[in-house]
């Protein structure tokens, strides 16, 4: 949720051209990272992995991953994360959405990996906006929150109080594995 709430805040910034176009797509980023599994706790299905700057992090494996025993202590991963958004002005009358969905996928072959994918579909509401920051508030269902500033002042006069957003989160993580050598 925290990589959605960083790319949320990047189409913040962005929001003007949304209010000037009915569908506007941001683009996110790609990133990925190799790191050795360093400890494997297989009640858990978590994976201890060290970056080659000796940073630690803890990562959950999706159940629906079949060759998580596959995985040794030494192996080297791989992860490519990838993310995007995409928000659209709701026409007048038209239904909320509040969708949430994930899948995963196990790598073909021998070697651990997968790809587990999600997207997060919500209508937004603005909530509030202040032309002298510039700002701009949204809330959505189960009580989410968010505000941020907005580069063009001048675009929010283009937007009001009450209009709606449907705002599409996708996310997607890929992980492959080598043995060490």
């Amino acid at each position: 949720m925290k990589r959605i709430l960083v790319a949320l805040l990047s189409a913040a910034v962005i929001f003007p051209a949304v209010a000037s176009a009915q569908i506007k797509t941001l683009p996110g980023e790609s990133k990925t990272l190799t790191a050795t599994v360093d400890a494997i706790e297989h009640s858990s299905r978590s994976l201890t992995l060290k970056r080659p700057d000796n940073t630690v992090f803890t990562i959950k494996v999706p159940k629906e991953y079949l060759r998580f025993d596959g995985l040794k202590v030494g192996d080297k991963v791989s992860a490519t994360y990838y993310d995007n958004i995409v928000i659209r002005k709701k026409a007048e009358g038209e239904k909320d959405v509040n969708t949430d969905a994930t899948s995963a996928l196990a790598s073909p072959g021998t070697k651990p990996g997968f790809t587990v994918a999600s997207q997060r579909v919500i209508t937004a509401t603005i909530t509030a906006i202040d032309p002298k920051i510039p700002s701009i508030s949204l809330s959505g269902p189960s009580n989410w929150k968010y505000s941020s500033r907005v580069e063009d002042k001048d675009a929010l006069k283009t937007v009001k109080v009450g209009d709606r957003l449907d705002i599409v989160w996708t996310e997607a993580v890929m992980l492959s594995s080598t043995a060490p050598k």
